[in-house]
Parts: C-alpha cells; structure tokens; sequence
C-alpha cells in the first residue's frame, strides 16, 4: 500500500492513458468503419485499425505535439522568467545556474545521483538529460508521425485514382503542417494559461500553485 501511494500520481495517469487510448482505438475504429461501409469498404477489427497508417499518424501527431510543449517549456524556463508565476524560476535567478546552486560536481553530496558527482561530458548530460529525452521522444514521434501519415495520405491519393506522394513531398505540404500546427497551437496555449492563470488563480494544496495567502508578485513559489 505503500508503494501504491508513493507512486500514485504516475500510476493514476498511466491508468488515464490506457483508458483513452483504448477507447480511442475502440472510438476510432467504429468512425473508420462508417466510412469505409459508406464508400462500399469492408469493415476492420480492432487489431487491424490500431495497426493501420490512420491510427498510427493520429496517435504520433498528438505525442508529438505533447513532447514539444514539454521540451519547450523545459528549455526555455531556464533562461526566461514570469514575474508572479508559479511556473517560474525567480526573476533574478535565470540560467543555468552554478554547480554549487545545482549540488553537482565537486559540489556533489552523498546522496546526489552519480553521475551529478563527475565532471565534464557526463555531467552535462546528466545535467541536460530531461530536456534531451523529451526533445528526442518529440524528434521520433514526428518521424513516427510523418511515416505514417504518408502512408494514410497516400493511401487516400490511390483512392482517388491519384499518384503518391514521396516523404519529403509530404512533410512540406499543406496536409501535414495542418495536422502538426493544429495540435501545436493548442499545447501553446495551454501552457500559457497554466503560466499566466497560475499568477493570479490559486489552487490549495496543488504544487503546481502558490500558497492561497502568497501575493500574485510573487515569483517561483510553489505550494
């Protein structure tokens, strides 16, 4: 039981995920039906819809556009600062910060991870390492995403007695940058509110929120 508390907020959002992708896949599949049964198609199981080019592409451009808003975010609050932001670091503490601010390298103590106690290419690794992974899981989901959307965009050309298209003729056309900046700009803003709202709104006990009685000036706080 006690493990299941302390690891409940990653289990419950892991439930979550499971929850919606099988009911996108189960969703999904029954709306590609009703085309295809409209057009004189055959119908497809589950198995075959969620190893389609369809479900594939949908499934890509939405994690894609996820691990960009988290790679952005990641990166960019190193640097720039939200006066009154929860979000944020404090206005005077921008950068990357020092080791000894950072309890790395020589500054190191005994519980630090081991890699935070060397020095040089491994360090900044391990110092870079969460902006690292989120930036290459967005770079392999467009991939993913612009793999299999070729392959549905494609098959829809043959459908309509028209040539494929080639993947650098895809990846530069209306039909994909329609479906990365669609998702992009809702990531977008949803950070922004996050970081905007969080100043003047207050959630109790989220650590995502200041303190109820913190002023809205106050910067880097959290609960």
């Amino acid at each position: 039981m006690r493990w299941l508390k302390e690891n409940s907020l990653a289990l419950a959002f892991l439930i979550l995920f499971v929850l919606a992708i099988a009911g996108q896949a189960v969703a999904g599949m029954l709306d590609y039906n009703d085309q295809e049964l409209a057009q004189g198609g055959e119908p497809v199981s589950v198995l075959q819809y969620v190893t389609s080019s369809t479900f594939a592409v949908d499934v890509a451009e939405n994690w894609q556009s996820e691990y960009l808003q988290f790679f952005l975010f990641i990166v960019f609050t190193v640097w720039l600062v939200q006066k009154g932001s929860p979000e944020s670091k404090k206005v005077d503490q921008a950068g990357p910060e020092s080791d000894e601010e950072q309890q790395a390298g020589r500054y190191a103590h005994d519980g630090s991870p081991a890699w935070a106690r060397t020095e040089g290419l491994r360090l900044w690794l391990f110092g870079n390492s969460l902006a690292l992974v989120m930036g290459a899981i967005f770079v392999l989901s467009w991939l993913a995403q612009s793999v299999a959307g070729l392959a549905a965009y494609n098959s829809e050309r043959l459908t309509d007695l028209r040539d494929p298209v080639g993947w650098g003729a895809y990846v530069t056309s209306p039909e994909f940058w329609n479906r990365s900046l669609q998702n992009w700009q809702s990531e977008l803003l949803a950070v922004l509110s996050m970081v905007v709202l969080s100043i003047y709104l207050r959630q109790r006990g989220s650590p995502e929120s200041k303190p109820v009685g913190t002023s809205h000036a106050a910067t880097g706080v959290e609960n």
